[in-house]
């Protein structure tokens, strides 16, 4: 539940772009319908577009344009983490020259709704008609100096992230979890970082802006995308038994974390896969990446 220091604010939506992947695994395309058909009930007035995604990156692509064509557009992904990975990187990108332009809004429909979890306790129909919005953080993700992107749920590498993505394909039980959990854990190899001039052998990194990675996930138990920090968990290379307890312990919501408000910057020793909010990027061996928390860094519905 979304909660923090970031002030509510209430406003009335004159155009809603829903985008939406025909192909996805859930029901994004009839998702999407729906909540016309509701806004076009309940918000008279309200204009709702819908529009399909063709390829990756286009749903950044259309949030850009269409938050630079009407800077108080609200962009609704229907869609899992991903495809409002994308959508939060569009607005992103559309208010480095509009300062303060669009608002964004996840309608669950993946089978990865973290974010959706974490910061909805109504119906989105409801919240927008409400016009109930708020400013949340988002995890900045720098390499080499490179154009930055941004995660509105979490970063990871190592282990915890694959553990989740497996996670969100099954509906679980306590036997199913523990299983799971085993196979990934005897297939994965550990990643070398160097962090403040030491080196690290680890088997998972992550940075969390939300309270679950996952639904059974429990990453902690205070954290809030609205209190301008974000929480850092950190698991050593050690034995396969004790990285299995490390992982079941991380499941249960009983491993250790850190709370941060100050950037994070390493240096990767091997190639290694970076995982924003379950999307996949590849990073070179070498590469310097700085996370950070951008606190109240887009508008959001809630």
């Amino acid at each position: 539940m979304v909660q923090g220091t970031h002030q509510a604010v209430s406003r009335r939506f004159d155009r809603v772009v829903a985008l939406y992947n025909p192909r996805s695994t859930g029901d994004g395309p009839g998702n999407a319908r729906a909540l016309r058909e509701q806004l076009e009930a309940r918000a008279r007035g309200t204009t709702v577009e819908l529009h399909e995604t063709q390829h990756a990156g286009h749903a950044e692509e259309l949030a850009e344009r269409a938050v630079t064509e009407h800077p108080a557009t609200l962009v609704v992904s229907a869609s899992g983490d991903g495809g409002y990975h994308e959508v939060v990187n569009g607005v992103v990108r559309a208010r480095r020259r509009c300062p303060g332009a669009g608002v964004c809004a996840v309608l669950a429909s993946g089978n990865a709704n973290d974010h959706a979890r974490a910061v909805q306790d109504r119906p989105l129909v409801d919240a927008i008609v409400a016009g109930a919005t708020s400013e949340m953080d988002l995890l900045e993700v720098l390499v080499d100096g490179r154009e930055p992107r941004y995660a509105h749920s979490y970063v990871g590498l190592g282990i915890t992230p694959v553990v989740a993505v497996e996670f969100n394909q099954h509906d679980l039980d306590a036997v199913k979890e523990s299983a799971l959990a085993v196979r990934s854990v005897w297939r994965y190899r550990p990643l070398s970082i160097v962090h403040d001039g030491h080196r690290i052998e680890l088997d998972s990194l992550v940075f969390a802006n939300i309270d679950r990675m996952a639904k059974y996930a429990t990453l902690s138990r205070v954290s809030s995308p609205t209190d301008g920090t974000y929480e850092s968990l950190l698991i050593r290379h050690r034995s396969k038994l004790k990285l299995l307890a490390s992982v079941l312990r991380v499941v249960r919501g009983t491993h250790e974390v850190a709370s941060r408000d100050e950037p994070y910057t390493f240096t990767t020793g091997t190639p290694m896969p970076l995982q924003m909010d379950g999307e996949v990027h590849r990073v070179d061996a070498g590469a310097t990446v700085t996370v950070r928390c951008v606190a109240g860094a887009l508008t959001v519905v809630r």
